[in-house]
């Protein structure tokens, strides 16, 4: 049955056959479940619907979904989809999303072959990822401007990241 924890990514679905008739009669639904089953639910609240024979529905709220926005016709499989991904990964799935414009694939392909990991910034990363492949005499190593280095990487297209919280950032190759 439905979950109503305040995090947990979950759908209003609005029965619209009540809402032209005047009503107000929907359901919240747990998304971070199979698709089938959130089409169950939403099988069951047509079902209670005060219009007979009710059929369609649309997604009229969401909350949980860090800032991915779910349009009001989305599909049931696409919505279960970034809802699990976002359950599973939080405010990082969620920025991943809103960096793909909700592309799936592509927000899972990052995640899986393009993440370097998080860090402060991406100053600290382009220090470790210099540092780890280039002797910097430690003469030098005040002198070494790794802001504007990080600048340069993120102008050129070549990293991006994924702010989640004050003082961090998930850093990604852009390919």
């Amino acid at each position: 049955m439905t979950n109503l924890s305040d995090n947990n990514p979950r759908v209003y679905v609005a029965c619209l056959a009540a809402y032209n008739s005047g009503y107000l009669h929907g359901a919240w639904i747990d998304a971070d479940q199979d698709a089938d089953e959130i089409r169950d639910e939403i099988a069951a609240m047509l079902a209670r619907s005060p219009v007979e024979d009710a059929e369609e529905y649309a997604i009229h709220d969401y909350e949980g979904f860090e800032g991915v926005s779910i349009s009001e016709y989305a599909g049931i499989d696409s919505v279960a989809r970034m809802a699990a991904f976002i359950a599973e990964h939080g405010a990082l799935g969620a920025g991943l999303l809103e960096h793909f414009s909700g592309d799936m694939e592509q927000a899972e392909s990052a995640l899986q072959d393009c993440y370097h990991g998080r860090f402060a910034s991406l100053a600290d990363y382009m220090e470790e990822l210099t540092t780890e492949s280039v002797k910097i005499p430690e003469a030098l190593r005040y002198y070494v401007d790794w802001d504007a280095m990080a600048r340069d990487a993120d102008m050129s297209g070549e990293f991006f990241t994924i702010a989640t919280a004050r003082d961090e950032v998930h850093v990604f190759s852009s390919r």
